[in-house]
């Protein structure tokens, strides 16, 4: 759910068709119907989502929800808030998968990496970080993330910001633990310009 992880086991069920339901407690809906999101295995999309009680569930729900019975989902239903019925489905895969697979670059595709990047830079508070953090994972593939943001004296939380960030532009991946550069981000470093490469990436 959006601003809510789940769980790889999950996200494996859904693509598979074989969980097509979630059950969340919030304030107010966290996602809409028709509205999507990225994951490890694809775009999910929202296909209902209703306020329920939990006295009206059924084993249908439990089942559709993954859970091995009516019990074990109302055990689940824990905290505060309103219970939301959510229906979820896998809608297809995630574009950037493509987008930072491409280990060409024309120089068309180069000027607009660079100029999103350049904006980027000017809209940081902290000032330009871009070709920073890129020479960083590339020298540092598969690096914890609070290691590396140590290594340029930032909290884990604002970093991992920055490297969605370059992620939304396919030029760098998620690795089990820590990140790389992808084809796409390689790609583009390769042929940046030269005051783009000359960042050297603290020690972490």
């Amino acid at each position: 759910m959006s601003g809510v992880q789940i769980r790889m086991v999950t996200l494996q069920a859904i693509a598979a068709g074989e969980i097509t339901l979630a059950f969340r407690r919030w304030d107010r809906p966290r996602v809409r119907v028709g509205g999507t999101q990225r994951t490890s295995v694809g775009v999910l999309e929202f296909t209902s989502v209703e306020p329920v009680d939990a006295g009206g569930l059924t084993a249908l729900d439990a089942a559709a929800a993954g859970y091995a019975d009516l019990p074990a989902l109302l055990a689940a239903q824990v905290g505060d808030g309103q219970l939301y019925r959510v229906g979820v489905r896998l809608a297809g895969p995630d574009p950037r998968v493509a987008l930072r697979s491409r280990s060409r670059l024309t120089p068309k595709a180069r000027a607009e990496i660079a100029t999103r990047l350049e904006r980027l830079d000017k809209a940081s508070k902290r000032g330009p970080w871009t070709a920073q953090v890129l020479a960083l994972i590339a020298d540092n593939p598969g690096v914890r993330a609070p290691d590396l943001a140590a290594g340029l004296g930032l909290e884990t939380l604002p970093f991992k910001r920055d490297v969605r960030k370059l992620k939304e532009l396919g030029l760098t991946e998620s690795l089990e633990v820590g990140y790389r550069l992808s084809p796409r981000g390689r790609a583009y470093r390769r042929g940046a310009r030269p005051d783009r490469l000359t960042v050297t990436a603290p020690s972490t």
